[in-house]
């Protein structure tokens, strides 16, 4: 039996770019909802971290979408309703392939050292039990 020298198993090339390609979508689209679906866990404690301290409705937080990182800024909603100006900061970068929580540097960019990890099932619980809106979770020790 003589084969195609461009095909695999009975398979042609465009064949198996075909299959990869769908199996790689699958698998990107995966970790994004798996990752989205963390960084909305993240939001939650953050949010009940400052309800615990000051009540309800202090503060919100937008997921900015960057080519490499998701930006988490922090709304300052009472300050807002006072004087009209945002109140925002940076609270948080996090990698979009990776899942690495990075402390904020500037309001571009993150700091050099990863903080968590929350792709990671060890790191995503302990960066979920020592959140806290103020942001001190992610200093280095």
């Amino acid at each position: 039996m003589t084969r195609h020298p461009h095909t695999t198993c009975g398979v042609s090339p465009s064949q198996l770019f075909t299959q990869l390609n769908a199996i790689m979508t699958t698998q990107l689209s995966q970790h994004i909802e798996v990752l989205e679906a963390r960084i909305d866990c993240l939001i939650h404690k953050l949010l009940a971290s400052y309800a615990k301290q000051y009540g309800d409705g202090g503060i919100t937080f937008d997921i900015v979408k960057g080519t490499n990182y998701y930006k988490l800024v922090q709304r300052d909603v009472k300050r807002s309703a006072i004087d009209g100006k945002t109140g925002a900061c940076v609270h948080a970068f996090i990698d979009r392939q990776t899942g690495s929580v990075y402390k904020p540097a500037t309001w571009k960019s993150p700091a050099k050292h990863v903080r968590y990890n929350l792709m990671d099932e060890v790191s995503f619980a302990t960066c979920i039990q020592n959140a806290d809106w103020a942001g001190f979770y992610l200093l280095m020790k």
